[in-house]
C-alpha cells in the first residue's frame, strides 16, 4: 500500500472512530435527559366534572384522583383504569377554611374519634374501584394534625396504598408520620390550575420545565371541573415539548417499590 492510501485510510478511520464517539455522547445525553419524568395527577374525577373525557384521553399515562361516593366515581375509576391510568381516592379531609359541604361525603374532619376516621377511610377505599393510593382532597387542617394522619396512614399501610400528599398545608405532618409508619409517601410539587385562567396553566407548566432542571421529577397536580377544560386543552398542547426532556409515567413509577391493590377486582 502506497503512502497516499494509508493516509486516506487513516483519516477515514479516525472520522468512523470520532463519529461513533459524538453518537455516543449524543445518546448518553438524551438518555440522562430522557431519565427525567412528570407525574400528572388530576384531581376531582367522580362527579361528571368537565374536562373529564378530556383528561382520560391525553396521550400519556396520568394519575386519576377519583373521589368517592359520587354518581361517576366507580364509571370515572373504571375508565381510567381501562385506559392505562393509575387510580388512587382523592380523599376529602378537612381544610384550615371552608365549609364541611364543599368536601362531599364521607369527609375526614378533625373532631371525629379514631374508629370513625378509620371506618371513613376504609369505605372510601372500597368505593373506589382499582385505587392503589390516595391523595387528600383539600385537607389543610386534617394534614397538619398527627393524630388523624396516624390512622389515615396506617389503613393505608394495611391495605397496601401508597399516599400521595397533595401538601395544601406547609404544616403538613404526612412525611413524619409515614416515614414512622413506614407507608410510601410522594408529594405534590406544582399545583397547575389553582387559577382558572389559560394564562396561569402556561405559566405553571412553565413552572414544571423549570422544578425538572434541577430534579430528576416532579408530580404536578391539575383538576376537572372549572379548570378542566383549559387544564386538559393546555396539557394537550404542551406535552409533545415536554416529551423532548422527560418521560410522562404515573405517580406510581416514582416509588420505591410498586403498590399493591389489594381490592382492584372487587367492584368488576
Amino acid at each position: 500500500m502506497n503512502r497516499g492510501k494509508s493516509l486516506v485510510l487513516t483519516v477515514a478511520l479516525l472520522g468512523s472512530v470520532l463519529s461513533g464517539h459524538l453518537r455516543s455522547s449524543a445518546a448518553g445525553q438524551e438518555q440522562a435527559g430522557m431519565d427525567k419524568r412528570i407525574a400528572i395527577v388530576i384531581d376531582d374525577f367522580g362527579n361528571a366534572m368537565k374536562g373529564t373525557e378530556q383528561m382520560l384521553d391525553l396521550p400519556v399515562k396520568i394519575t386519576v384522583a377519583v373521589m368517592p361516593f359520587l354518581p361517576t366515581t366507580k364509571k370515572d375509576a373504571e375508565e381510567a383504569f381501562r385506559k392505562g391510568h393509575d387510580v388512587i381516592v382523592h380523599l376529602p379531609m378537612e381544610p384550615m377554611h371552608g365549609k364541611r359541604s364543599w368536601l362531599g361525603p364521607g369527609a375526614i374532619m378533625t373532631d371525629l374519634t379514631d374508629g370513625e376516621i378509620r371506618k371513613r377511610v376504609e369505605a372510601a377505599i372500597d368505593d373506589v374501584p382499582h385505587a392503589i393510593g390516595m391523595n387528600n382532597h383539600m385537607g389543610s387542617k386534617a394534614t397538619s394534625d398527627e393524630r388523624v394522619m396516624k390512622v389515615v396512614l396506617r389503613v393505608c399501610k394495611e391495605r397496601g396504598l401508597f399516599f400521595l400528599d397533595s401538601r395544601t398545608s406547609y404544616r403538613t405532618v404526612v412525611p413524619k408520620v409515614a416515614a414512622e409508619l413506614g407507608v410510601q409517601t410522594l408529594h405534590n410539587n406544582v399545583f397547575l390550575d389553582d387559577v382558572y385562567t389559560p394564562h396561569h396553566v402556561s405559566r405553571q407548566i412553565g413552572e414544571v420545565k423549570k422544578f425538572l432542571q434541577n430534579h430528576e421529577r416532579c408530580v404536578a397536580i391539575g383538576h376537572v371541573g372549572p379548570p378542566g377544560m383549559i387544564t386538559s386543552g393546555m396539557l394537550r398542547g404542551a406535552i409533545p415539548g415536554l416529551m423532548k426532556d422527560a418521560n410522562f409515567i404515573p405517580v406510581s413509577g416514582m416509588l420505591t417499590s410498586p403498590p399493591t391493590p389489594v381490592h382492584g377486582d372487587k367492584h368488576k
